[in-house]
């Protein structure tokens, strides 16, 4: 299982928001390169990087900081946050990105996210999943749709999807623990997707728990940040786990 820190981005910022609230948004640092190389420099090969800015305007907004981090790092960079058109994904990828995250615009245009997969290859399209009750959540968690997480996913994995993020945002930035249940139900569900957990980390010994139900990575966020897994104890265990 692939340990996949996020940075989120406000202004160029490292931010962190709780259940995606823009209003608690919280600074933790103002140079995101140089958290970037902190992971680096302890065996981190992934990235979850997240454009707040973009998923609230609807379109890239941070290309520059995406740039600059797949410039001075080896990371592997997963892109999003308000990619929405094929402008967006082309400015993404020429700017370094390996990966893109599509979650509002597999609910709203279908039709442009499985031409992406075709287009692209699902390596590097991956299905964001953001659930509240249930329904998968778009525009920057700011809307909620009619679309039911189980048969969402379903459905682009018959359309050719292979990795899945999937956050419950009640877990989100509130330090309580991974939905384990949910990401039990849906590996059940969907037993071939690759699928990376995302919300409510907030401890070393949650980890193979995720690892053990089967998730193909997990995204640590605040509990980073607010050093709750100090960047030693999580060197120590991607050492231990490769």
């Amino acid at each position: 299982m692939r340990i996949i820190p996020a940075i989120d981005i406000i202004e160029g910022k490292c931010v962190r928001l709780t259940k995606g609230d823009y209003t608690t948004q919280k600074i933790y640092n103002e140079d995101p390169l140089e958290v970037a190389k902190a992971f680096e420099d302890i065996g981190v090969t992934s990235l979850h990087l997240v454009d707040l800015d973009g998923a609230k305007a609807k379109s890239i907004v941070n290309h520059r900081v995406l740039e600059k981090l797949a410039t001075h790092t080896g990371l592997k960079i997963d892109f999003g946050g308000g990619l929405k058109s094929d402008a967006d994904l082309k400015i993404a990828f020429e700017c370094g990105a390996q990966q893109i995250t599509g979650g509002s615009v597999a609910v709203k245009n279908p039709e442009i996210f499985k031409r992406w997969l075709v287009e692209y290859g699902s390596d590097k399209i991956i299905l964001g999943a953001d659930v509240k009750r249930d329904r998968i959540a778009v525009s920057g968690w700011m809307e909620t749709s009619e679309e039911s997480i189980i048969p969402f996913v379903k459905k682009y994995q018959e359309a050719g999807v292979e990795y899945v993020v999937c956050t419950d945002i009640s877990k989100d930035g509130m330090l309580e623990g991974p939905a384990f249940a949910l990401y039990e139900s849906l590996l059940s569900a969907c037993p071939e997707i690759k699928l990376i957990a995302s919300g409510g980390v907030s401890d070393i010994s949650e980890l193979p728990l995720l690892a053990d139900l089967g998730c193909n990575g997990v995204i640590i966020g605040k509990a980073i940040y607010e050093k709750k897994i100090s960047l030693k104890r999580l060197e120590s265990y991607i050492l231990e786990n490769t």
